[in-house]
């Protein structure tokens, strides 16, 4: 048995389907949204579950790579900030996997984005945001298919663009 699970995004596009063509078929621009999720569904699962396994070695790398552009992207104030930004990129990663899967960017920036942009503006720590993200599409170009990719890829340059931004 198939069992689809609609998010927000869906659940609001179905709501605004069932307003616009009451009492009438639906055209096929107005089904476009669940077309496409339908069809992009099986690469989006494998997608996720793959991310799943390779978590640990993107960080691992991302990190890596980082430390050896910039060493002090992991400092502040004299304080090794590396556990903290592992545990941030993990949280991100994951609210990430799932906006990805789901095919819902709003559900990140609403459940964490714009939480995490404060936050980040208040430690200063954009210009790390924006290397995390940076270099975390170029280790997804090299461990995922472009197909793969170019699900992951828009998600985390959102987070770039969002948590890396200096006011």
């Amino acid at each position: 048995m198939l069992t689809i699970y609609l998010n927000p995004s869906m659940l609001s596009q179905f709501s605004r389907l069932s307003l616009e063509a009451e009492g009438r078929y639906a055209t096929d621009g107005e089904l476009q949204f669940l077309s496409d999720y339908t069809q992009s569904f099986n690469l989006r699962m494998r997608t996720y579950q793959k991310l799943q396994v390779v978590e640990a070695q993107l960080i691992q790398e991302v990190q890596a790579k980082m430390q050896a552009l910039d060493p002090t992207l992991f400092q502040s104030s004299n304080e090794d900030i590396t556990p903290k930004w592992k545990r941030d990129t993990v949280r991100v990663m994951r609210y990430s996997a799932m906006a990805m899967l789901l095919n819902d960017p709003d559900l990140l920036r609403e459940r964490l984005l714009f939480w995490m942009e404060t936050v980040m503006r208040a430690f200063g720590a954009q210009h790390s945001c924006e290397v995390t993200y940076n270099v975390m599409q170029e280790v997804v170009k090299r461990h995922f298919t472009p197909l793969e990719a170019s699900l992951l890829c828009p998600i985390l340059e959102l987070n770039r663009r969002t948590l890396g931004k200096v006011l």
